[in-house]
């Protein structure tokens, strides 16, 4: 099982960015999908998270409003759009898959990517 995400970059503040995981090796259709991420010298935190049954959702705080996540079963893909971007938002972002219920505890998701860089320049 791979995780590949893409699409991260520089940006300035108030800008876009809209990253992928795409997961191979398996299908992750009946499985929740999320986003966590790490910024230096701080935890991984959760960002967003989607259910496989009703694409019901769930953010963080921090990114509620901004960031939607979204998800394309027949291409084992999510998505994370990120919107009016902050500084504070840089970070490494890491997609999550594998969890059987809608959660915001990592250890819930059994497979990890190897992140893609986010940073927001002031």
């Amino acid at each position: 099982v791979q995780l590949v995400e893409s699409g991260g970059g520089l940006v300035a503040a108030g800008g876009s960015l809209r990253l992928s995981c795409a997961a191979s090796g398996r299908s992750f259709s009946r499985y929740a999908m999320g986003w966590f991420r790490q910024a230096p010298g701080k935890e991984r935190e959760f960002v967003a998270a989607i259910n496989w049954s009703d694409d019901s959702t769930k953010y963080a705080d921090s990114v509620k409003g901004r960031f939607t996540i979204s998800r394309d079963n027949a291409k084992n893909t999510v998505y994370l759009q990120m919107e009016r971007l902050k500084p504070e938002d840089t970070a490494l972002y890491y997609c999550g898959a594998g969890a059987v219920v809608l959660t915001t505890d990592e250890y819930e998701y059994d497979y990890r990517g190897q992140g893609t860089q986010v940073t927001v320049s002031s």
